[in-house]
């Protein structure tokens, strides 16, 4: 029998602040795990590189046109509505607070995520395998569970409509909402802070009484302090996702007991840069009718804008003007402050605009890249900054840039116009809010994207680039248990 696995996913976990975590003494449960481990420092994101999207690539294996989650506010053609999954509270105030949380707590899951393939919950629990998860934005399996009828918070959980079941791993703690068995631990509905600590809390009781083969072991406060102090202030935040997997693995006798029987996985969903300037999307587009959260003659709206963090969507409304309007806006986003790459569709191809000039690609047989797709490239490769050479193509400004941003595209759910911010920009969300003077994350460049990932006492075959989507075969791998839908 394999050992069980635990995924730790630290959010925003940027390799040089583990590093100097590391150095000085602060993650010796993460020291631990390096010195017997395989570290790889450039783990590639999605695009947008935001928590929904990556978490969603983390839990199925696949990318954003596969998996259909598309970012962190998008607009949904078929409801005629934005779906905020809570870029800040103003943000969720905006959409209206039980709107937002039912989107993020049900919908995204059981609606948005798509059917066509398995999360890694779903592939275990149907091999058999006992599954578990602290609080995380995909959690869909196979086991019911019904609202938490002992949490001290259930009253406030029932006033905000969190009265319906869900489908998680058999083994769910999901900010006081859902727990499928009394831990005596308590998040306060998930407020940033508590995370971590919850999460270390039911770790520690489900290795204790040895309740799971695979645990999705979530630790979201890193993202929430790096984006308030920048990233560069992660030490602090990392030394608290350290002592909750420094719990774990105390309850089963220190690191040497725990990794007997234990393998472990540890990785950012993406990273974080700092930023110092907000780019408002509906100003940038102010020459043209822009919907509103709340808008009293939503028929009128020309456009729906979506910003994300340092990335951002605009969809067309009107069917009959969309080749017009998706041109005029991504003409003026070209144009605005702080946004570094404007891309649509064009033709069955993708349109990547800069300041440098124009690239267009697809799949194709010119150039291979190093996860082995080929792609068919015309015009500036600059502005991608693209290497060539030998019939390969790749880039190390906007890593697995053409995966990435085709990917983006193919999503049903996505905008006609994406944009990726320039270092230093962020997009205001809808509430008003930034990080300004603290940290994000979001768009195509390295400095957003790549992550950690941290193997111990797993396989880790040879990749010349390692992914998101690369986590669940590993784990099913880990397993023996085939990856199929």
């Amino acid at each position: 029998m394999p050992k069980k696995l635990v995924l730790a996913v630290i959010d925003s976990l940027k390799p040089d602040m583990l590093d100097q975590a590391v150095a000085e003494g602060h993650a010796p449960a993460l020291a631990a795990l390096l010195d017997r481990g395989t570290y790889i420092r450039d783990c590639v994101s999605t695009f947008p590189s935001v928590t929904p999207v990556a978490s969603a690539a983390i839990a199925t294996g696949c990318g954003p046109g596969e998996h259909h989650i598309p970012s962190m506010n998008w607009f949904h053609r078929g409801e005629e509505r934005y779906v905020e999954y809570g870029s800040s509270l103003p943000a969720t105030r905006a959409f209206g607070i039980v709107r937002s949380l039912y989107d993020t707590v049900y919908n995204m899951n059981l609606a948005h995520l798509t059917r066509a393939h398995r999360t890694v919950f779903e592939h275990l629990d149907d091999a058999g395998l006992r599954t578990a998860c602290t609080t995380y934005l995909i959690y869909r399996g196979r086991t019911r569970h019904d609202p938490s009828g002992a949490s001290v918070y259930r009253r406030i959980a029932e006033a905000a409509q969190f009265r319906h079941p869900v489908y998680g791993a058999r083994e769910l703690f999901y900010a006081d909402l859902f727990d499928s068995r009394d831990t005596g631990c308590t998040s306060a509905l998930g407020m940033p802070g508590q995370r971590d600590r919850h999460t270390g809390c039911v770790g520690a009781y489900l290795v204790e009484h040895d309740l799971f083969d695979f645990l999705l072991f979530s630790l979201p406060d890193n993202d929430t302090h790096s984006h308030k102090v920048g990233p560069d202030g992660q030490v602090r935040s990392i030394a608290e996702a350290d002592h909750a997997l420094e719990r774990i693995m105390h309850v089963a006798g220190g690191p040497e007991a725990f990794l007997e029987e234990h393998a472990v996985i540890v990785m950012s969903d993406h990273s974080q840069t700092a930023v110092e300037s907000g780019i408002n999307l509906s100003e940038v587009l102010a020459d043209m009718r822009v919907l509103g959260p709340s808008d009293v003659a939503p028929t009128e709206a020309e456009l729906a804008a979506c910003p994300s963090a340092r990335s951002a969507m605009v969809y067309a409304l009107d069917e009959g003007r969309r080749d017009e309007l998706v041109r005029r806006a991504a003409d003026t986003l070209l144009e605005a402050d702080g946004v570094e790459l404007v891309i649509t569709r064009e033709d069955g191809r993708a349109l990547v605009r800069s300041g440098a000039g124009e690239l267009r690609f697809a799949p194709g047989d010119d150039l291979t890249d190093a996860c082995g797709r080929g792609w068919a490239l015309a015009g500036d490769e600059s502005v991608l900054e693209l290497n060539t050479g030998g019939g390969r193509v790749g880039g190390e400004t906007y890593p697995d840039a053409l995966g990435r941003l085709w990917s983006a595209l193919a999503c049903p759910h996505s905008g006609d116009v994406l944009a990726s911010a320039e270092l230093g920009y962020e997009f205001v969300d809808w509430g008003g809010a930034d990080h300004v003077g603290g940290g994000s994350h979001g768009s195509l460049h390295r400095d957003d994207s790549e992550g950690v990932l941290l193997l111990c006492g797993v396989d880790a075959p040879e990749r010349k680039q390692w992914s998101l989507s690369d986590v669940t075969p590993l784990v099913l791998e880990h397993f023996g248990v085939p990856l199929a839908g």
